[in-house]
């Protein structure tokens, strides 16, 4: 590889560790071995406990998934004199188990499908079975806590309620505040603080001084940053054939990302008609073909790219101060991978 991150997406039962490319060859199977140790004790933990319970919590994990979270958890770690220790494997399993059980209580709220292409549990079986199987992930993810010591225990008691926080912040709407800053708040503790929590904990647990830990905390919080508004920007603005997903997604359902309230806050005639237009959901293909248009004439995209590159240059003052090592180019080449997606 010698242009970017290749990521490629763990799926079905056969799958074990995720493999990427990092434009290093000992650091690509370093990871990929570390990788496979935390599938391994994830399915290993997940399958303990009755029957009924392990059909539900190993739904979404059998379906697959990047694995991105533990996978910068293990490259933190790097920094520290232990790398991928068990402790390290360990702490990566907890960050995964917390990211499966939000993604099943997501599912409940948005009323969602599908999740990793495959029927979502809420539609499988129910609200309630997916609201109790991400519960059980969260008891699963603390037995694990537990072992690594209060100092873990502690700060995912931080990173729970951050995660709680940025919910209840999107359920309950922006009000009379700013919707922009709203916005912003809420992707940083939904989306940021648990990437920030994995570079945190893979560094503490291997040895890592405490000027690393932060740095590498604060490196992920803003990974997750790009990493949303990135999304955003897909979701809008590119092609099905490139994206895999359908352009307006999120108008359809009334959600309203970065770059629409950019937009939709313009002081200009597309602004205006956007609004008279985004009053709620979009219920069909001529008003979300004309929102897309419409977008398209607007600084939306311009200006929520703009955000992309403010913390893509957090990424690389944070990672300026740790060594110029293969995982820090491994790093700073992952995050600018993402933002290759927009095109």
């Amino acid at each position: 590889m010698s242009n970017g991150a290749e990521l490629r997406q763990n799926t079905g039962d056969s799958a074990i560790g995720t493999r990427v490319d990092l434009g290093d060859a000992s650091l690509n199977e370093q990871l990929y071995a570390g990788m496979n140790r935390v599938e391994l004790v994830l399915r290993d933990e997940l399958n303990k406990g009755a029957d009924f319970l392990t059909e539900k919590v190993m739904h979404l994990t059998k379906a697959g998934g990047k694995r991105f979270r533990p996978m910068f958890a293990l490259l933190a770690s790097n920094y520290g004199p232990n790398p991928m220790s068990d402790e390290v494997v360990k702490a990566a399993v907890i960050v995964e188990m917390t990211h499966l059980a939000t993604l099943y209580h997501d599912d409940v709220m948005d009323e969602a499908t599908q999740r990793r292409g495959v029927e979502s549990a809420n539609a499988r079986w129910s609200n309630s079975v997916a609201i109790l199987a991400g519960d059980i992930l969260l008891a699963h993810a603390s037995r694990i806590m537990s072992e690594l010591g209060v100092a873990t225990v502690a700060h995912f008691a931080d990173t729970f309620g951050d995660l709680v926080t940025g919910q209840m912040r999107e359920t309950i709407g922006a009000g009379d505040g700013d919707p922009i800053e709203h916005y912003m708040k809420v992707i940083e503790e939904k989306t940021g603080v648990l990437i920030a929590s994995a570079g945190y904990l893979g560094a503490m647990h291997s040895g890592a001084d405490e000027d690393t830990i932060q740095a590498l905390s604060r490196t992920g919080a803003a990974i997750g940053m790009v990493f949303q508004i990135v999304d955003d920007i897909i979701d809008i603005f590119s092609d099905s054939d490139q994206s895999g997903k359908t352009p307006g997604t999120d108008l359809r359902e009334g959600v309203f990302t970065l770059p629409v309230l950019y937009a939709l806050a313009e002081d200009s005639a597309v602004g205006e008609q956007l609004r008279g237009l985004l009053t709620g959901p979009l219920h069909s293909d001529d008003e979300v073909a004309a929102a897309l248009s419409l977008l398209a004439q607007s600084q939306g995209r311009a200006r929520a790219l703009a955000d992309v590159h403010h913390y893509l240059a957090v990424v690389d003052e944070n990672l300026a101060t740790l060594p110029d090592n293969a995982t820090t180019k491994a790093l700073r080449m992952l995050a600018q991978y993402t933002v290759s997606r927009v095109g």
